[in-house]
């Protein structure tokens, strides 16, 4: 350290002393030196006398080396031989895994090649599909799936040729029989509107009724030979009376759309078969220049163009897109534009007053015709009523809207009112009255919900809007009564009535909604006195005049009542289904869980909670329901018992059944809705108990020796559904014992099963050849 210091002679210092440091070193290592020299003398001396034996060590490696090389030669043979097969052997595998994912494709293709051979061309398009996406991806580099892909366009093209051609075979047979289908659908009309003609006359005089009834003798002989002529190519000898849709083989329209749809030519396909059909259309709607001096020309005219119609209409409800709402109402619209010119020109060419008769009623049964199959025909009534009609129906289309919009935003519960002023807000809408709700005290709730009210108004609107346009047809104040009540019947009967039909059968409408919508119709009903009270003030004409008309409001409400209660048992035994899904049974099991079954209890208290919804029904809804529920639920627990799939039952999973069985009959007994006398609802489940007592107890002899009397104490019990189910015991009683040979009370048994399936199976082919 000192050597950096400006100290003097510093640098010589330490010369020195590193000097001195060195010859020390030094000396240490000559010390070490001298006395390691002897050792390595000795090691020298040792590695000279080890290098002759070195030698011989070598020499030795050698040979040993020679003679393993020569001993391993055959080895080394051997294992290039095991190279050699295990190559061959991977070979062997890649090869069986290439032919293995070859295999399904040569498979699919020879499907292909079937389905076309066969002539199942949608089938055909859906396999070329699977090859192209999921199939050919996978072995493209083969050459004979090239040949493949390159064949699957041809394929295409020509079932899309063969197609089109059973399409125009199709669009040329219907424009030829177009008259008999509208005919058929036209002879329908008639008869159904005879009929209720027919119903209406039955309290005439005794001499108007049997020269009415002689006359409908002579018409129906004529329909009788019509109909004949109609169906005589289909079969002489037929005596069901088909439909308009079932003399038409619709089936090469379905095939093309699909095969079109599939192979991305949908938009195509349609524009082609819309453009025939309007040609078609044009040749239809052309007169014959003679038609005015027969009926049989009206007829055949009327009958090519409900036919033609007709025909439109199943294409539009049965396929999805090929024909839209849109186009038919443009193609009817164009249509009636030349209808109407037709009979208005041919029309005033008629001088005798039947021909005009029959005319008109020939335009009523054409029109009432294409009015069933949903095309609006105002502008043909306009021909017989003038305008009037036209106007209602604009009226009833609007009205239409307006319930619609009132029933989606009503909240379907009763109608909370807090005070005095709120209670008369709802009293000036709608005529509500009840005594013991004017006792209680605020707040309080109407019964009905807030669409009541709103309907009631709606439907006075409508009366003011049909009085606008009676007012200035300078009519009597009778008429103009018997048409504000016309109106306003079709303003319920149809309008009103479609759309609480339509509400009702609406997805997101649940039960509660189902109760409050019955009893929104029976207010409504009630209301209807009130309605027929404010037509007569307007026109000042007494209800008690003999023409004057009467509400339909009864019959539209009972009906949308029954729709409702219907919907309400529908949808409680889709909830009764959805249980029984979830159900899981394990047959096979040895003995039962000693309690019922989850799915069961859980759908139990779900119909005890249901029918307390039910308390503001009338009872014989609630008894309704609850009976249709509890048949419901024998039916598909009997239904689950046969299932056709279910091969073997034991006798544990019969007690436990039988469990379930038992919860039901508990509920059924416990009265869920009042009003049922003894054990009437019980006897949903009498099928269930008797089948399942006789399998419990093991009855048999009891059961074939009173088979087929009054007094049998298993009198519901089918010998068919008592053999099914045998024979599923049977096969479980084989599966299950597979040494019962070797133990008597098994083969025992095992034989008294044989024998009453024998018995079983006499008994069953007996009623079958009885019958």
């Amino acid at each position: 350290r000192s050597v950096y210091d400006d100290q003097p002679n510093a640098h010589q210092k330490f010369m020195e002393k590193l000097d001195a440091c060195i010859r020390n070193h030094d000396r240490e290592i000559e010390k070490m030196c001298n006395f390691h020299h002897q050792g390595f003398v000795d090691a020298i001396t040792e590695l000279l006398k080890v290098r002759a034996d070195a030698e011989k060590l070598k020499v030795q490696v050698t040979d040993t080396n020679r003679r393993l090389q020569d001993a391993g030669k055959e080895v080394i043979a051997q294992t290039e031989e095991i190279i050699r097969c295990r190559v061959q052997q991977r070979n062997i595998t890649t090869v069986v895994e290439k032919l293995q994912l070859c295999l399904p494709v040569l498979e699919m293709y020879s499907k292909l090649k079937e389905q076309m051979s066969v002539k199942r061309y949608y089938s055909a398009l859906k396999t070329m599909e699977q090859l192209e996406n999921l199939y050919l991806p996978r072995v493209s580099q083969y050459r004979f799936c090239q040949i493949m892909i390159e064949n699957l366009p041809k394929l295409r093209e020509e079932i899309k040729e063969i197609s089109m051609s059973d399409l125009k075979d199709f669009l040329e047979s219907i424009r030829k029989h177009s008259d008999r289908i509208g005919e058929t659908a036209m002879k329908q009309a008639q008869q159904q509107k005879t009929f209720s003609t027919a119903l209406q006359k039955q309290n005439n005089v005794n001499y108007g009724r049997n020269m009415h009834l002689g006359r409908n003798r002579i018409l129906e002989s004529k329909n009788e030979i019509t109909l004949k002529r109609t169906f005589e190519d289909e079969d002489e000898h037929e005596e069901e009376v088909l439909t308009a849709q079932d003399l038409v083989d619709f089936s090469p329209v379905y095939r093309c759309l699909h095969i079109y749809s599939v192979l991305g030519d949908g938009e195509i396909f349609e524009n082609y078969y819309r453009k025939q059909r309007r040609k078609q259309a044009r040749l239809v709607l052309q007169p014959q220049s003679s038609m005015h001096e027969t009926v049989e020309g009206y007829r055949r005219y009327f009958s090519q163009i409900v036919g033609f119609f007709v025909v439109e209409d199943h294409i539009l409800h049965v396929t999805q897109g090929l024909v839209t709402r849109t186009y038919t109402d443009e193609l009817w619209n164009m249509a009636l534009s030349k209808i109407i010119a037709v009979l208005r020109t041919h029309s005033s060419y008629c001088s005798d007053p039947d021909l005009v008769l029959e005319l008109k009623n020939l335009i009523v049964v054409f029109a009432d015709t294409l009015q069933g199959y949903g095309f609006p025909v105002n502008r043909l009534f306009d021909l017989l009523f003038e305008i009037r009609d036209q106007y209602n129906e604009t009226l009833l289309k609007k009205w239409s809207g307006l319930f619609r919009d009132i029933f989606e935003a009503d909240n379907y519960s009763p109608i909370p009112v807090a005070n005095e002023e709120e209670y008369r807000i709802v009293i000036s809408k709608f005529p509500f009255q009840d005594p013991e709700l004017d006792k209680q005290c605020f707040p309080k709730k109407f019964p009905m919900s807030q669409s009541v009210p709103q309907i009631y108004m709606q439907v006075k609107e409508f009366i003011y809007a049909s009085l606008k346009f009676s007012e200035s047809l300078h009519r009597s104040s009778t008429e103009i009564d018997d048409m504000l009540r016309k109106s306003t019947n079709l303003l319920l009967t149809r309008t009103l009535s479609s759309c609480l039909q339509n509400l009702i059968k609406k997805p997101h409408i649940g039960l509660t909604e189902l109760v409050q919508i019955i009893i929104n119709t029976t207010h409504l009903e009630q209301a209807c006195k009130y309605l027929e009270d404010f037509i007569s003030n307007i026109t000042n004409i007494s209800q008690l005049t003999v023409h004057t008309a009467r509400l339909y409001g009864l019959s539209t409400f009972k009906d949308a009542r029954h729709a409702a209660e219907g919907e309400i048992y529908t949808k409680l035994n889709q909830k009764i289904d959805e249980f029984i899904q979830i159900a899981d049974y394990d047959w096979t099991m040895s003995e039962s869980d000693g309690r019922a079954s989850g799915y069961l209890m859980d759908l139990i208290n779900f119909l005890r909670s249901t029918f307390q919804v039910f308390t503001h029904l009338p009872g014989k809804v609630a008894q309704t329901a609850c009976m249709s529920a509890c048949q419901h639920l024998s039916m598909s627990l009997m239904q689950m018992l046969l299932d056709s799939e279910l091969k073997q039952i034991s006798m544990g999973a019969i007690q436990q059944f039988n469990l379930d069985v038992i919860q039901c009959e508990l509920f059924a007994s416990s009265e869920p809705v009042p009003g049922f006398q003894g054990d009437t609802l019980q006897l949903a489940f009498i099928d269930l108990r008797q089948l399942l007592d006789l399998f419990m107890v093991w009855d048999w002899s009891t059961y074939l020796a009173d088979y087929g009397q009054a007094t049998s104490k298993y009198l519901r019990v089918n010998p068919s559904t008592a053999l099914t189910l045998l024979e599923k015991m049977k096969d479980s009683s084989k599966k299950n014992n597979i040494f019962a040979q070797f133990r008597k009370n098994d083969r025992d048994k095992q034989k008294l099963i044989e024998t009453v399936v024998k018995q079983l199976r006499s008994l069953v082919n007996g009623m079958s050849q009885h019958t």
